[in-house]
């Protein structure tokens, strides 16, 4: 399975970025070999859209599960359109929310608000 999860530093031990859209990076997990990629997200500094631009990041990187604090409407119209499952972060590191959605310790993300639109 592969797991997405946005984040500002390129270090699995570092915390979980708290904006989806605006996340320098996503960690792209792979439980199947331990193996982990950090891809930017060019979305960040989109003036509009960057939730569903950093989501078709999610999407063209196969991405079977996304772990994140918050997601805005459309970026989880686009997720859930690529069936992707997604899942609410807890507090910690990178790799301490890979070892929990392993566990199946963390909830869905029910919580999907309207997104920041015209905000930087």
């Amino acid at each position: 399975m592969l797991i997405g999860i946005p984040c500002n530093i390129k270090d699995l031990n570092s915390a979980v970025g708290e904006s989806f859209g605006r996340s320098n990076y996503y960690l792209i997990y792979d439980t199947e070999n331990n193996n982990s990629n950090f891809v930017i997200n060019h979305a960040s500094n989109s003036q509009g859209g960057a939730g569903v631009k950093a989501a078709q990041v999610i999407v063209d990187n196969k991405v079977d599960a996304l772990i994140t604090p918050q997601l805005g409407e459309n970026a989880a119209i686009v997720l859930k359109a690529a069936d992707i499952k997604i899942y609410k972060s807890i507090l910690g590191t990178l790799i301490e929310n890979i070892s929990a959605l392993k566990k199946d310790e963390l909830p869905s993300l029910m919580e999907i608000h309207q997104g920041y639109h015209g905000h930087q």
